[in-house]
């Protein structure tokens, strides 16, 4: 390659593509910093720029080496580079602190969860999404542009007999309770939720220990597990970096040191010497954001954090004063309504006393022809009347008769309602005591109610509708785990706990 030659790249982060153009002198710390530098980032510790080597195998940058000096990298026109998280964070509510590092993060585990790169369970994967629908669309909202190939993964959806808009139900269930919740707080939940999944963080090789046994070693934020070859999510052993005094390798033998004097080696075998060169380059990383985590933040740290939360507060000041608007302009558009019903009454009463008028002047028709006609009826009614009055005369002696019995009937009824009326009452106020009491016990239930509760019913409820035959390896193991009560949490306690030289001496044993 002539020197210092142009040379095409891209560069794809999670949402978005850029096409650059590099000389052959461009280190990979150049072209690392142009990238950073065109999409905003600041937290640059926790990303790589990864590649496929020649080989097919995950590969990454190297920073202080010209990019056309990467022997592994395919010889291509553009060359391509993706730009992903390297290193995660022990707790992401803690040390995430910019926008675009909690977008990256949480695109980036999304897809890995879709696309069953990180195991993740049922009923876990609907919470998930939840949050992902909070994240996109903010709050709860009915519409059409949800999709359950980027909610779940195509496992979930295959497993389960549900149509598309019982699993939409089941997500908004759980989307009704992320109202008010801003957007980066939802993936930021998004991404608590998913660091408790066994393979979350995890960067998985195959090794040999000194038997010829074939396992994984597994690098994360928290240190070193080694993992059966068939089971990724229990780890056998592991090493806290706080344990780990040095790490280093000579050819295919990768050794570990404990920093207790009397532990012994952990040694073990690699089958590619640019893995064990792999591996090294991210313990190093991994350790060397340990330390940093345990030091006060530099003042670059705290700039960022103080930025922050300005930026932060600026937004809650915002939709503060937008909500306050929208109350505003709601009031506008009641009093403006009212005044509409007041002007739209006016004109219905003006038209009723035009009505009304109308009526008025028929019925003053009809009245002089009515007074005609009652002449000649009042002589009629004249005779009529003494003949009635005689008759009523008879009736009044009849009625006082029947009034007096209808006066002690009445009054036997009235006793006999009484009677009922009391029961009734008693049996309300029982009913009513037995109803507050049901509902004092259903408000405690609810406080003790939580999101773990929920996630225990929802796995029950979607077992139900499981296929049979379904499970996958992942699945089995981690429903073996369930039933023993360990989580990724306790398994790590688990397997951590004693000395190092005891575990170490206990898992050789184990294996043949």
């Amino acid at each position: 390659m002539p020197k210092n030659s142009p040379m095409n790249v891209v560069v794809s982060t999670k949402d978005a593509r850029l096409e650059l153009t590099i000389m052959s002198t461009t280190t990979g710390k150049q072209l690392f910093d142009q990238v950073v530098r065109t999409i905003g980032l600041r937290e640059i510790w926790f990303f790589g720029l990864k590649y496929i080597d020649n080989k097919g195998q995950i590969a990454w940058v190297k920073l202080t080496k010209k990019i056309s000096a990467h022997e592994d990298l395919k010889k291509a026109n553009p060359m391509e580079f993706t730009f992903e998280v390297k290193f995660f964070p022990e707790a992401v509510e803690e040390e995430l602190i910019q926008e675009v590092t909690k977008r990256l993060f949480f695109l980036q585990i999304k897809d890995a969860i879709l696309n069953d790169e990180i195991y993740c369970p049922a009923e876990t994967c609907i919470l998930l999404a939840s949050y992902a629908c909070q994240a996109k669309y903010g709050d709860y909202q009915i519409t059409s542009d949800i999709t359950l190939d980027k909610l779940f993964p195509e496992r979930i959806i295959l497993q389960h007999e549900l149509s598309k808009e019982e699993w939409i139900n089941k997500i908004q269930t759980w989307w009704l309770d992320h109202g008010q919740m801003l957007k980066e707080d939802a993936m930021v939940e998004y991404l608590k939720l998913a660091q408790d999944l066994e393979m979350y963080g995890v960067n998985y090789f195959e090794i040999k220990n000194k038997k010829g046994t074939k396992l994984l070693l597994g690098v994360d934020a928290l240190g070193l597990n080694i993992y059966e070859i068939t089971d990724r999510l229990t780890p056998q052993i592991g090493f806290p970096w706080r344990e780990i005094g040095n790490i280093s390798f000579n050819d295919k033998k990768f050794t570990i040191k404990a920093v207790e004097k009397k532990a012994p080696d952990f040694v073990f075998f690699s089958e590619h010497l640019r893995i064990n060169k792999r591996i090294l380059a991210l313990c190093m990383g991994n350790h060397e954001l340990y330390l940093r985590r345990r030091k006060e933040d530099t003042i670059e740290v705290q700039q960022m954090r103080a930025q922050e939360r300005e930026r932060r507060d600026a937004i809650l000041m915002d939709r503060k004063a937008l909500k306050d608007r929208e109350k505003a302009n709601q009031e506008t558009t009641r009093e403006y309504l009212k005044l509409q019903e007041i002007v739209k009454q006016s004109e219905q009463e003006k038209e009723k006393i035009r009505e009304e008028n109308e009526k008025l002047q028929r019925q003053l028709e009809l009245k002089a022809k009515l007074e005609k006609k009652l002449e000649e009826l009042d002589k009629e009614r004249a005779a009529e009347r003494e003949r009635l009055n005689q008759e009523k005369e008879q009736l009044r002696i009849e009625s006082e008769r029947k009034a007096k019995e209808a006066q002690r009937l009445k009054e036997e009824n009235e006793r006999k309602e009484r009677e009922a009326k009391e029961i009734e009452n008693e049996r309300l106020l029982q009913g009513r005591a037995n109803e507050k009491l049901r509902l004092e016990n259903e408000k405690l239930a609810d406080e003790n109610n939580s999101s773990k509760k929920k996630l225990e019913e929802l796995q029950r409820d979607l077992e139900k509708t499981k296929k049979e035959g379904t499970d996958t390896d992942n699945d089995m193991i981690h429903k073996q785990n369930l039933s023993q009560g360990m989580t990724k949490g306790k398994t790590l306690k688990k397997i951590r706990a004693g000395n190092t030289a005891r575990r170490v001496e206990e898992f050789e044993n184990k294996k043949k």
